[in-house]
């Protein structure tokens, strides 16, 4: 270790996120290495190791001859301090080798609020944060995730985006990257190769223009690159990597526990949900197989809780066969297996409670919206009798705790929508009063809002998000509305729901305000304690734009959309038809009762969903 790590470490909180050295890290010999791949995480080591992503991406690429992907993850300010004090560049954790002394850089983005993390771990590396900048063939920096599906305020500071599932892609562009290193290739001769590559979008291809009032004119590719670059997906879920053995923390993560994808992609058509839209379609893996995934990852780390995981757990067909074939071992070592995502219109508290194996934990339903009307239009395909049934059968088998999700500011949404989330609250008290068995123990309803965000490749991508003091003003009209001490509320905070919105669906002149945001001081946005509304306004007014241009206005059916260029595979036609249902109030079933059409199977090599 450097020596100056050895002194700073004591004066900086939770100094083991900054050490390696974890149970099944790979460290190779660099010898027999000729590609260096430095995986980042743009936040905190709990939150990144917490990533089933960065985990199967890791462990791929180390399987890989010749390649050596290590970790690397945001500092938190305290440490930073440190580093900048002493001149410690960023440094990736297996080797403590410097960031900037490998050969491709990749960040793995699924919330906006933590681009200016970017950057400043760019900064830290002492790599200049410009692709432009950046003109030798290394170091290459490339970026994916759920939020790379409008890339372009990243355009600036990106070589290149890789969109979709990274398994087949990431492997691809390394072997490029090899060729092109060997060859003597130049950075603009690897890039032009990269745009050849299914999935891969490079944005210093593409000439975007502006109307006078300052909406996309047009996005234009430069040497013959695609038009369009849809997403990659992994064909077979039974053929894909999964990390039975995986780092095993030394310090305490947000999830530290065996997380078992059981399928990608979601059924619903729940109208706001980018997920449930990008992820799409279908693939399950194999019941057998996770069985044995999931029984040698417990083998293999020694972890006593395991959590099944999916867009909507309950949704896997074969759920109950998987989950017998998982408790014979789980029960005789007493690990507990988890169910999130579960819907309240197919809820089974049958295996719930065997599962629980007699713990009583909170229960939690997404209802959305408070009214029919409302849940119809995001189509959530959810009634009030769905949620009301599956919390008398939980009060009858003894839980008493039950947490509702609901959203503000959804489209069309009225004072009445939410004067009724109150109603559905007391609904669910009184259904407890009528059918626990225990009532010593009284109940507990906490009921959490969040602000509606519009996000690209939604029904809803044209949709404007309410501004902060109408959000404002609808809690406090819920918080009114609400009149029992067992009801509970809490609200998401308004101001970074906000920025989020306007980097969601911004285009590439945010760019500037994401560097001035930062130099600003802007970093780690998604943490409360340091975002700060009022540095980001600045950096707004000091490059002339106006955030409520990308956050509070409806956008019309023609308008050239900022990733207009990206394709998740679902089709714009089918997005804009949603949105039509929606305001006529017409729901969409789910693909499993019929194909809805929404071009998503075209991917799947044949045509059809796992569904």
């Amino acid at each position: 270790m450097d020596k100056r790590l050895e002194r700073i470490l004591p004066r900086v909180q939770k100094p083991a996120r900054y050490v390696g050295g974890e149970y099944r890290q790979v460290v190779k010999d660099k010898a027999e290495v000729d590609v260096r791949f430095a995986f980042c995480f743009p936040d905190t080591y709990e939150i990144g190791m917490s990533n089933l992503g960065v985990r199967i991406l890791y462990g791929m690429m180390n399987e890989m001859p010749g390649v050596w992907c290590e970790r690397v993850f945001a500092p938190w300010p305290d440490m930073e301090e440190e580093m900048r004090r002493a001149d410690i560049p960023l440094y990736a954790l297996e080797s403590g080798d410097a960031v900037g002394a490998f050969d491709m850089i990749g960040f793995s983005l699924g919330y906006e609020m933590a681009f200016t993390n970017v950057l400043n771990m760019l900064d830290l590396a002492h790599i200049p944060l410009h692709a432009a900048e950046r003109t030798e063939l290394t170091p290459i920096v490339l970026a994916g995730g759920t939020a790379c599906y409008n890339p372009e305020p990243l355009a600036d500071f990106i070589d290149l985006f890789s969109l979709g599932d990274g398994e087949d892609v990431t492997a691809e562009l390394i072997a490029l990257y090899r060729k092109g290193k060997a060859e003597g290739w130049s950075k603009g001769q690897f890039l032009r190769a990269a745009a050849e590559l299914d999935g891969v979008y490079v944005p210093s291809l593409y000439d975007v223009t502006y109307h006078d009032d300052g909406t996309v004119a047009a996005i234009t590719p430069r040497d013959g690159v695609r038009p369009t670059v849809t997403k990659r997906i992994v064909q077979d879920m039974d053929r894909a990597y999964f990390p039975v053995k995986t780092i095993v923390p030394s310090t305490e993560i947000v999830n530290d526990r065996v997380t078992l994808e059981l399928f990608r992609g979601c059924i619903r058509g729940c109208r706001f949900c980018q997920a449930g839209y990008v992820y799409r379609p279908v693939r399950n893996r194999s019941k057998d197989l996770l069985v044995r995934y999931g029984i040698e990852s417990l083998q293999d780390s020694g972890y006593q809780e395991m959590t099944l995981s999916s867009l909507s757990t309950s949704d896997y067909p074969p759920l109950n066969d998987l989950c017998d074939g998982l408790m014979d071992y789980c029960e005789e070592k007493k690990i507990h297996l988890s169910l999130p995502s579960l819907r309240a219109d197919n809820f089974s508290m049958e295996l719930q409670q065997r599962l629980a194996r007699g713990r009583k934990v909170g229960l939690t339903f997404a209802p959305e919206a408070g009214s029919q009307r409302l849940r119809d239009v995001i189509n959530k395909n959810l009634t009030e009798d769905d949620l009301l049934q599956s919390c008398r059968i939980a009060f009858e088998g003894g839980w008493n705790a039950v947490k509702l999700y609901f959203m503000l500011g959804l489209p069309t949404e009225t004072d009445e929508d939410i004067v009724d989330i109150a109603k559905i609250a007391a609904h669910v008290v009184h259904t407890w009063r009528e059918y626990a068995q225990d009532k010593r123990r009284g109940v507990t309803v906490t009921v959490s809002t969040s602000w509606f965000v519009p996000k690209p490749h939604t029904a809803f991508q044209w949709e404007a998000q309410i501004t902060k003091e109408e959000y404002e003003r609808r809690v406090q009209l819920l918080r009114d509305s609400i009149r029992t001490k067992s009801v509970s509320y809490k609200w998401h905070d308004s101001d970074t729901s906000f920025l989020e919105a306007v980097l969601s669906r911004g285009d590439r002149r945010l760019g500037r305000v994401l560097e001035t945001a930062w130099r600003k001081g802007a970093k780690m946005d998604a943490w409360q304690d340091y975002y700060r509304l009022e540095t980001w306004q600045d950096a707004f007014s000091a490059c002339g734009l106006d955030p409520a241009f990308y956050a509070n206005r409806v956008r019309t059916k023609d308008e050239v959309l900022p990733w207009s260029v990206i394709s998740s595979g679902v089709s714009t036609a089918f997005l804009w038809r949603e949105r039509e249902r929606a305001y006529q109030g017409v729901t969409t079933p789910d693909c499993r009762g019929q194909c809805s059409g929404c071009g998503a199977n075209r991917l799947v090599e044949g045509g059809k969903c796992d569904v």
